[in-house]
């Protein structure tokens, strides 16, 4: 276990009609640390009680994962946001600094665009908003080469399945076989993404993500819109030799904010950032979020 983890709480909140698992730890103003796929709270171990010696970190287990709920809809990135939305006003704040990693990342992004108002710092680790994927997936070989996977869960029914059956191998597979830092990731670690995978629903839920990203009517409902500006302070930390996400998405992502930004590479280190430079992300979070 790592450090003060005694000192961790795990609750479930009640937001947006559900139910999330959250552990939280410290006091102060809300940091809020969002997972990304195939991941849960667990992700963010490192980082939790590094921010609880300043803030009140909370990492919830996203809709579908882990302990939190999981209705068979509302995976759309909307309706998670307001997951989110919910509960920072349930936990009785009307701000909170947003950390998001893959997923994560994507519903932080679209939280800074549709909620900015509950938005102190944002802060992404390797995830691009959603619609940045898409249309790179469209015109860049290279990062559709990346994101096959994405394409392969579109199929109903049949991924979960294979998933389930290879369960660990997938988990091998995709943490300490994509990882840089090896070491980052013990067959401890290992077992228990998958304990977390093999819960009932949680896979099914957790694809549910990708096919309402490639959802016609999610791009309908938002055709000819132009985001709408990030206002927030942000900070983008990114894994340079990431084998999912290319450098080529934190092209430009200047353009979307109207706030002090900072992009920032950390070297030999691959996707799952927080967990294979967590000294790092540590200082950087820390230097970020506690500027007055």
């Amino acid at each position: 276990m790592t450090p003060l983890a005694s000192e961790w709480q795990h609750r479930f909140i009640e937001t947006n009609k559900i139910r999330l698992h959250c552990v939280t730890q410290g006091e102060g103003d809300l940091v809020v640390l969002l997972h990304g796929f195939p991941e849960f709270w667990y992700s963010w171990r490192f980082q939790i009680p590094a921010l609880a010696r300043y803030f009140k970190v909370v990492a919830p287990d996203l809709r579908g994962y882990n302990d939190s709920d999981k209705p068979r809809g509302g995976y759309d990135l909307d309706t998670l946001s307001e997951d989110i939305r919910g509960l920072i006003e349930a936990l009785g704040y009307t701000r909170a600094h947003i950390v998001g990693h893959d997923w994560g990342g994507a519903i932080a992004w679209n939280i800074a665009q549709k909620f900015p108002q509950y938005l102190n710092r944002l802060v992404i680790l390797n995830a691009p908003p959603a619609q940045r994927l898409v249309q790179e997936m469209v015109s860049n070989l290279d990062q559709l080469r990346r994101s096959w996977y994405v394409l392969a869960f579109q199929v109903p029914g049949i991924p979960e399945w294979l998933i389930q059956q290879n369960l660990k191998e997938f988990v091998k597979r995709v943490f300490q076989e994509q990882a840089v830092r090896k070491g980052a990731f013990s067959s401890e670690n290992t077992e228990i993404y998958q304990t977390a995978l093999a819960k009932p629903g949680v896979l099914s839920a957790a694809l549910s993500y990708y096919r309402q990203m490639l959802s016609p009517w999610n791009w309908l409902k938002d055709w000819g819109q132009t985001p709408n500006p990030i206002t927030a302070p942000t900070l983008v930390l990114w894994g340079e030799e990431d084998a999912v996400l290319s450098q080529t998405l934190t092209k430009d992502l200047d353009r979307l904010i109207q706030a002090p930004y900072e992009l920032k590479f950390v070297p030999h280190c691959g996707h799952w950032i927080q967990q294979e430079a967590p000294q790092t992300v540590n200082r950087e979070l820390l230097a970020f979020l506690r500027q007055i």
